[in-house]
C-alpha cells in the first residue's frame, strides 16, 4: 500500500489557539462528507511548497463520527524541516489542500477497564478525538496533561470544561510536574496507558510503566518524528536502475515521490513498519531514525525504514 490515495480539502477555519499552535478545519472541496474515523486517527496533508513537496501527518481531532468537518492542530516548530512553517505561514481560509485517508496506528484498547493518557505539548491531539468516542460510548479514562505554561497549552479550558475532574493540567511555569509513579501506581486491572509528546517524555513514560511492571500490551505510545537532515547521497534502485540524489533535507521516500516513484507509506514517522525495505548493496554507513526495527535488524544492515532513515554519505542500492 502506498497511501497515495488523495483527497482535495479546503480550509474553512484558521484559529490560533497557543503560543506557536493554529487550529485547522478542513471540509471536502466539493462539500461532499469525509469519511468517518476511529479515536487516535490523522491524515496526511499535503503541501506543494516552490519545488518542494511535503507530506506530514496530523492527528484528527474532532468527532469521529463527524462526517461534515476535519480537524488537525498544527504546532510551528522551530526548526522545521518547512512542513509546520507552510501551514502557518500559507494556509489560510479558502486555500485548497490534499489530504490522504484517515489511518489509525494508536486506537484505544477495545478490551480496556480503563484509559490512562499521558500529553505534552502538541502531543495533546490525537487523545481529543479517543476522549471523545470513549466520553460517547461511557468509557473510563483520565488526562495528565503536561504543559509549559497556560498560554502553550492548547485547549485547557476546553477539556476542563467538557470532561471536568477526568483532566489534570500540570504547569511547567508554575513548577508543577505529571506524577507519573502515582498515576501509574494503583490503577485497576486492566487499565491500559497511552503517551504522546516530545520523546523524552515518552522514554520516560515507558520506563517508569515498566519498572512499575505494566504489561508491554497495555501501554501505547505515538510520535509524528521528521526525518533529520543530513549530507546529500545516492539511491540506486536495484529493479528499475534508475539512481535518485536524496538532498540534504528529505528522506528517502520524499526523494523517491519526487521522481515519481510509488514507494510504499504508511505513517511517514518510522513507525508503522510500512516502508520496510530491503537493502541490497550499501557503501556507506545507515543511520536508522525508526521506531520500528529490531536492533538486530539494525546492524544487519539489510532492511531500511525509507520515511525516516538515511546514509551519511556514499550511495544504498535498495530493492525497488
Amino acid at each position: 500500500m502506498s497511501g497515495s490515495l488523495l483527497r482535495r480539502v479546503r480550509v474553512a477555519e484558521v484559529e490560533p489557539v497557543a503560543n506557536r499552535i493554529k487550529r485547522f478545519r478542513l471540509v471536502d472541496a466539493d462539500n461532499a462528507p469525509l469519511s468517518e474515523f476511529s479515536g487516535g486517527s490523522h491524515i496526511s496533508v499535503v503541501m506543494h511548497a516552490g519545488d518542494r513537496l511535503l507530506r506530514n501527518p496530523y492527528s484528527l481531532m474532532g468527532a469521529p463520527s463527524d462526517t461534515s468537518s476535519y480537524q488537525i492542530s498544527v504546532l510551528n516548530c522551530d526548526p522545521s524541516r518547512g512542513g509546520s512553517r507552510f501551514m502557518h505561514e500559507n494556509v489560510t481560509v479558502g486555500t485548497e489542500l490534499e489530504i490522504g485517508q484517515p489511518l489509525n496506528l494508536f486506537p484505544p484498547a477495545k478490551l480496556a477497564k480503563k484509559h490512562v493518557f499521558i500529553a505534552g505539548g502538541i502531543g495533546i491531539t490525537p487523545f481529543m478525538s479517543m476522549m471523545n468516542e470513549l466520553d460517547g460510548l461511557g468509557s473510563d479514562f483520565e488526562l495528565h496533561y503536561g504543559v509549559r505554561s497556560l498560554e502553550d497549552g492548547a485547549y485547557c479550558k476546553y477539556l476542563q470544561s467538557r470532561y471536568g475532574s477526568r483532566i489534570n493540567i500540570y504547569r511547567q511555569d508554575q513548577g508543577q510536574l505529571i506524577p507519573l509513579e502515582n498515576v501509574l501506581s494503583g490503577q485497576r486491572l486492566g487499565t491500559h496507558m497511552y503517551v504522546c509528546g516530545p520523546k523524552p517524555m515518552i522514554d520516560w513514560a515507558l520506563q517508569t510503566a515498566k519498572l512499575l511492571g505494566w504489561p508491554d500490551e497495555n501501554v501505547h505510545s505515538e510520535q509524528f518524528s521528521a526525518p533529520p537532515p543530513g549530507k546529500p547521497f545516492v539511491v540506486k534502485l536495484a529493479r528499475s536502475g534508475r539512481e535518485i540524489v536524496v538532498r540534504g533535507h528529505q528522506s528517502i521516500l520524499e526523494a523517491l515521490e519526487e521522481n515519481g516513484v510509488d514507494a510504499p507509506f504508511l505513517c511517514r514517522g518510522g513507525a508503522c513498519g510500512q516502508c520496510q525495505t530491503n537493502v541490497v548493496a550499501c557503501d556507506g554507513f545507515i543511520e536508522h531514525n525508526d521506531h520500528y526495527l529490531t536492533e538486530p535488524e539494525k546492524v544487519s544492515g539489510k532492511k531500511i525504514m525509507i520515511c525516516m532513515s538515511r546514509i551519511q554519505t556514499g550511495s544504498i542500492t535498495l530493492d525497488l
